[in-house]
């Protein structure tokens, strides 16, 4: 599924479920089904946009290292980048004196 696709599914998972509920609420009225009795169409269409929209990966996601001696030719399992420090506070150009 590509993001484009992904995007669109989140974005109508909202209106699908109000239609739904609107449905719902208009069997209730018009037909001899109850919303009591119809109720659980709402717990499956939330579960199918569910299904649907998945879970994406965050882009910070990195593997986990594979087991030690498994890598080829023995190197060094896999680390994530080390995270960069914040940099120093500007205009702070002290310098204690000597002894």
């Amino acid at each position: 599924m590509n993001d484009q696709s992904h995007y669109l599914l989140q974005s109508i998972k909202g209106p699908v479920i109000m239609i739904t509920i609107g449905v719902l609420f208009a069997a209730d009225r018009f037909t001899d089904y109850h919303f009591h009795q119809t109720w659980p169409v709402l717990l499956i269409v939330i579960g199918v946009m569910q299904l649907l929209v998945g879970r994406r990966r965050r882009p910070d996601f990195y593997p986990p290292p594979p087991a030690s001696g498994s890598m080829p030719g023995g190197g060094a399992p896999y680390m994530p980048p080390a995270p960069t420090p914040p940099p120093p506070p500007a205009g702070n150009n002290y310098e204690e004196p000597r002894s």
